[in-house]
């Protein structure tokens, strides 16, 4: 249950007074908010102060203040396979109930702050659960050499590496290719 005293003037904090505490009431928001820092997980994620589209709808119930909406952000990371930079956007849905009081609530539960709520952990929360954890460039990214480093898309079709047992290293040097050897 989060009962922290939340800044109004914080671009996440979100005011619901002109819904009052009259059940039925309801307010519809289209915001454009910075996105907060440390957004994503490894390889990809939403770069901190990014612009973060929100449409949502509050709605007053008895119990406090339904938040639903739809948030649309842009996505900046590097492939899993090849580590060429990757470039997308999310687009989340999520709802979140934040209740009048603490005694209502339960211990993971959302309280509002007087009139405020904050939105940020709900964004927060669907938009890492949206991301791909091995994030591709493209589906058909072949990815990096094993041996040598190499991009395979742009190595061409005869890269390969010659491969042998370490343990007969010492007898390459007697054996050679030597076409006359077997004449006559």
């Amino acid at each position: 249950m989060s009962t922290r005293s939340l800044d109004p003037r914080a671009p996440w904090v979100i005011s619901t007074h002109e819904l009052g505490r009259r059940p039925g009431s309801m307010r519809e928001m289209d915001l454009r908010l910075p996105a907060p820092e440390d957004l994503g997980v490894d390889m990809i994620g939403v770069p901190k102060g990014a612009d973060v589209e929100l449409d949502i709808r509050l709605e007053a119930v008895m119990e406090g203040v339904l938040v639903t909406g739809t948030a649309r952000a842009p996505l900046r990371g590097e492939c899993a396979r090849c580590l060429d930079p990757v470039t997308s956007d999310v687009e989340v849905a999520f709802q979140e109930l934040f209740f009048y009081s603490a005694e209502d609530a339960g211990e993971d539960d959302q309280v509002l702050d007087g009139f405020l709520l904050d939105l940020e952990p709900a964004f927060r929360d669907a938009t890492v659960l949206a991301l791909p954890l091995s994030p591709v460039c493209r589906d058909d990214c072949q990815g990096l050499c094993a041996e040598c480093g190499a991009r395979l898309a742009d190595a061409g079709p005869d890269h390969g590496h010659e491969k042998f047992d370490v343990r007969w290293a010492a007898l390459r040097g007697l054996v050679t290719d030597n076409d006359n050897d077997q004449e006559g």
